[in-house]
């Protein structure tokens, strides 16, 4: 009985060492075709990436071609303030020229973070390893809430400027004094379209 008990658990112990052997080989197939499939580095700089994460798309035109695998923050003494380096592995057949235009772009409006690189037309000279190119910084969303609070600040005093009746729009709305002698002004030019030809010619002389 207890031979028999050994066999089983030397033959379950067999089938769980090679359930483990075949799943390494798949996760290092999986891994090296990863390698094959993206196999160089570059590295975009921007100030700002406004919450880019590890793993985020790096598409090309608009297509998929890697993601991003590093974020290190580096102080760049030539501008004295600190400088965000991407590093990002790209596909093999990706070429990127390095005229190319870089930025942080959003999946929707409050989406996931990825890079888009719009491609230049140097294709003479192209990206290669671990080469840098510097992105354009995306707008910080707090500008642009003080941007619309001054729009819409600015609107609400255009509104005001209007009910009072100040500049010329807002007194042909309001100052029925105004409108009439524009109206009146109108209805007369229609009766006699004469007088236009007739008021020009006296600036003339």
């Amino acid at each position: 009985m207890a031979s028999s008990q050994s066999k089983l658990e030397l033959k379950l112990g067999v089938f769980v060492f090679i359930g483990i052997v075949i799943l390494s080989i798949f996760i290092l197939s999986i891994e090296r075709y990863k390698k094959w499939n993206f196999n160089y580095r570059v590295h975009f700089t921007f100030n700002f990436v406004n919450g880019v994460k590890l793993g985020a798309p790096v598409r090309l035109a608009g297509v998929d071609v890697g993601d991003v695998k590093e974020i290190n923050l580096k102080f760049s003494p030539e501008e004295n303030k600190n400088k965000v380096d991407l590093v990002c592995r790209v596909r093999w057949d990706a070429k990127i020229p390095d005229d190319s235009s870089i930025w942080i772009n959003t999946l929707g409006l409050l989406g996931e973070k990825y890079v888009e690189i719009m491609p230049g037309k140097n294709y003479a000279k192209v990206m290669c390893e671990n080469q840098a190119l510097a992105g354009q910084d995306p707008i910080p969303i707090h500008e642009v809430m003080v941007l619309a609070k001054s729009i819409v600040s600015n609107l609400d005093e255009s509104i005001i400027r209007l009910k009072n009746e100040e500049g010329t729009v807002g007194k042909l709305l309001f100052n029925d004094k105004v409108y009439n002698e524009l109206d009146a002004l109108i209805s007369d030019i229609r009766r006699n379209p004469w007088k236009l030809l007739w008021k020009t010619k006296e600036k003339k002389s």
